[in-house]
């Protein structure tokens, strides 16, 4: 639905794009979390407790993810408690053989971690901007110099529309909301076609109680091919998307008005 401005060709538009349908949390940056039916959106954070633990490398003294170590996909975290605003609670780990360790209460834990993903690495939780834990243990990465573990921006978006474009140039892959770590997935129905989401960049979107800009196009890399639960390796799908989008799918959000949203919020470009 539009509503036209007061004068002239000065119009301003309101249009219904579709619903929230999927709301994802990931726990540890690249391990794979668990969808939500509703969270808090704050500003700084996006949604609570998303990317608040983090594993380093110590041969490196970096910050690694699936890029580097494609085996993390197939670890699945989960928080103990439920997060609120930067806090980052225990949280839950289930290995790749079906090991589960903890970060409270399992001193083996970083072991566990190296012996399941065949790499030296520790875990540890984001820092707080005002926290020395960074002095104390040397530079991670830029990226954790913000106190954040996000690669850009907390919050990401992608359509059902733009997963079904990508799905009919690929019929035989399993394309999956999974394989692309969005917070956010809104159905944008059955008349919709291709990436709309790339055409919303600059405007705003209202999801539920949230107010959002759309800011840019995120750029993908290699592990949106990687296996992960049951789906499967599949180096066509980055591929397509560098013939079709550029290697882009999805947009990341800046959160202007925090709040609450939930699946089945209406959403609505302004």
């Amino acid at each position: 639905m539009s509503h036209a401005g007061m004068g002239g060709n000065d119009r301003l538009v309101t249009m219904h794009v579709g619903e929230v349908s999927e709301l994802w949390r990931f726990p540890v940056k690249s391990m794979r979390g668990d969808r939500l039916a509703a969270t808090a959106v704050t500003e700084r954070w996006g949604f609570p407790g998303d990317r608040g633990w983090a594993l380093r490398d110590e041969q490196t003294g970096h910050l690694t993810n699936a890029k580097k170590l494609g085996s993390l996909l197939q670890f699945h975290a989960r928080y103990l408690a439920e997060p609120i605003a930067d806090g980052a609670p225990p949280v839950e780990i289930t290995l790749p053989g079906g090991r589960k360790v903890r970060s409270n209460d399992d001193n083996d834990i970083n072991d566990a971690l190296s012996a399941a993903a065949g790499r030296c690495v520790s875990l540890w939780p984001r820092q707080s901007p005002d926290s020395q834990a960074h002095d104390r243990r040397g530079r991670l990465s830029e990226a954790e110099l913000s106190g954040t573990y996000f690669d850009a921006m907390p919050l990401s978006l992608a359509t059902t529309s733009a997963l079904g474009a990508l799905q009919g140039a690929v019929p035989d892959s399993v394309i999956d909301p999974r394989r692309f770590r969005k917070n956010i997935i809104v159905s944008t129905g059955s008349g919709s076609g291709g990436f709309p989401e790339f055409d919303w960049v600059g405007r705003r979107l209202q999801l539920g109680e949230v107010t959002c800009e759309v800011t840019v196009r995120i750029p993908r890399c290699v592990m949106v091919n990687l296996p992960q639960a049951e789906l499967p390796h599949d180096g066509s799908v980055l591929k397509t998307l560098a013939a079709r989008t550029g290697m882009d799918f999805g947009v990341y959000l800046r959160v202007i008005e925090p709040g609450r949203i939930s699946e089945g919020d209406e959403v609505h470009l302004h």
